[in-house]
């Protein structure tokens, strides 16, 4: 999805945490060196699996249900995957895995300093419809990804612009795609692919609008529900699947809010549910007939600053806000209950648990409200007679906004308050709605606001110009220049990965010199599950194939 990744998919944070730079992420002493990366999804293979079975869990579609567009999202990604090809997937520490049912063969070569990928396609797969599964969908990919056409709202297009052509190889059934220069990552462009008809245009911005279209799909499964009623979801098995065949009979998604999928776990109509936070993990121990499953998260969330803003313009108030905010205090919030500890992140683009991982944050930014005093007295905002800084007139009053109503967004919202207000600055908290998230940050109608990003694939360099590029549809701040553009996509012409992690750790200290983006924590993994069902849990870059889904003999 974007192939990959939805590398940093947007979602909601649940809560806040923490980061300055300089504190720990738990108390004093007991952070660990490194975030978690242990994976815990009682792996099981598929001939140890019964046949039958369904599998419930709360959820449902999101607006844009296609993971390419710039608005997918981390649950279009995971809906997507029930009905659409899993070509390329990822072990838990990031190894790459090709589906033999979608490439019965990949060869990768470097000529001339230019790498080749040759995709030889199953003879047998096929969309749906009936239309071959061949060379011509992996072009439609590249070409609606490429940003060659401004037309489509793709989420992310450098890696794909390095692509310089796909072509027919011995037959319809090979794709050789040509690069110019040499891309590590490559795999995380092609991990799942769309139907020639789903890639015009107007259907990959339009199409999957509050829809499903399984008749472009393939895999496993395909929608046997999709209830724009109630939101509910409800996927069969495919009877044109042509490897293995699922599982479950069903895989079920049912429209909860957060609040009411604990109970619904416990009542015995979800088989897994997620435990955001030390009240739910409480409730989910020790349930008869289940288990907690925790480990790693490749997520972080971040609080945004909308550098358009009116007051967030300045970037002297950006900083002084950053230097203000005690992460380590947030995150004490947010892991208390929870017996779980992290390091500050550092990094937009990579974990901690991660090779080539940076503290970038702590290279430019030190927790320090004296010093952000200092440097709003220098830029001319004045404190008044109420404690809170003004300049020309204007009070230094920054919107906060919550997106939901649980105990911890407002713990948050007020821990963040507490802080900036010492410092002269007014936080006014608005509440939002879940449901209006996705045009709240894509309209950027926010000052600063909390998102969470989950990486789809371990190639966090990738994702640089996605993240932090001035002119990238994904950003959601508004900062940057061309000037640092043109050194974020040089990073993309490095052929060695290690020398590109490198590289990417360098410019991304440049770009978080903008004070846009702060890093504020990862969290754990942490599901309550019911006993037998297997690979599902805490999974790091590994999303089990659909068909290996389900209930232990």
């Amino acid at each position: 999805m974007p192939v990959a990744l939805i590398a940093a998919i947007s979602v909601t944070a649940t809560a806040c945490e923490s980061s300055s730079g300089d504190g720990a992420g738990t108390e004093a002493g007991s952070t660990p060196a490194a975030a978690s990366g242990a994976a815990d999804y009682h792996p099981t293979p598929y001939d140890k699996l019964k046949d039958g079975g369904t599998y419930t869990t709360a959820g449902t579609f999101d607006d844009q249900g296609n993971p390419f567009h710039v608005n997918g999202t981390l649950q279009a990604t995971r809906v997507w995957a029930w009905y659409n090809a899993n070509a390329i997937t990822f072990s838990p520490t990031g190894e790459v895995r090709y589906n033999p049912d979608y490439f019965s063969d990949v060869k990768v070569s470097v000529e001339g300093g230019d790498q080749k990928v040759v995709l030889t396609i199953n003879e047998k797969a096929v969309f749906n419809d009936g239309t071959p599964i061949d060379w011509t969908a992996i072009k439609a990919t590249w070409k609606a990804n490429n940003g060659s056409d401004e037309d489509y709202a793709a989420s992310t297009t450098d890696q794909y612009r390095q692509i310089t052509g796909v072509g027919r190889g011995k037959n319809d059934k090979q794709a050789v795609i040509t690069f110019k220069g040499v891309n590590a990552s490559w795999p995380s462009l092609f991990t799942t692919f769309l139907h020639p008809k789903a890639a015009k245009v107007d259907n990959f911005n339009k199409a999957y609008v509050k829809k499903a279209h399984p008749e472009w799909g393939a895999g496993p499964y395909t929608v046997g529900k999709w209830d724009t009623h109630s939101g509910n979801i409800t996927f069969v098995r495919n009877p044109k699947w042509w490897g293995r065949k699922g599982r479950l009979v069903k895989r079920v998604y049912v429209n909860l809010e957060q609040t009411a999928q604990v109970n619904a776990f416990k009542n015995g109509q979800l088989d897994s549910v997620t435990a955001v936070d030390a009240e739910s993990l409480k409730q989910l121990k020790g349930l008869k007939g289940t288990e907690i499953r925790s480990g790693g998260s490749p997520f972080v969330y971040s609080l945004y600053f909308n550098a358009k803003s009116a007051v967030l313009g300045d970037k002297a108030v950006r900083k002084a806000i950053q230097e203000s905010v005690d992460r380590s205090q947030l995150a004490k919030i947010q892991f208390q209950g929870l017996d779980y500890g992290e390091p500050l992140p550092g990094s937009a683009l990579l974990y901690s648990f991660q090779k080539g991982y940076a503290d970038n944050v702590s290279a430019v930014l030190k927790y320090g409200p004296d010093r952000a005093k200092k440097e709003l007295d220098a830029a001319g905002w004045k404190p008044g007679s109420d404690g809170i800084r003004a300049k020309d007139g204007k009070q230094l009053e920054v919107g906060y906004t919550m997106v939901g109503d649980e105990p911890l967004d407002k713990a948050t919202a007020g821990a963040l308050a507490a802080m900036l207000k010492p410092v002269g600055v007014r936080l006014s908290v608005k509440k939002a709605d879940p449901a209006d998230w996705a045009g709240i940050v894509n309209e950027r109608k926010f000052d600063l606001i909390i998102s969470g990003n989950r990486s789809m694939d371990p190639f966090g360099a990738r994702y640089l110009c996605e993240t932090y590029c001035s002119d990238s549809d994904s950003g959601l701040t508004g900062a940057g220049s061309p000037e640092l553009d043109k050194e974020i996509r040089a990073t993309s012409d490095i052929a060695d990965p290690d020398k590109q992690t490198a590289a990417a750790n360098k410019v991304e200290r440049k770009a978080l010199q903008d004070y846009a983006r702060l890093p504020l924590y990862s969290g754990p993994s942490t599901y309550s599950v019911k006993k037998g069902l297997a690979n599902v849990g805490a999974t790091i870059f590994y999303n089990p194939l659909p068909e290996t889904v389900g209930w232990e003999k």
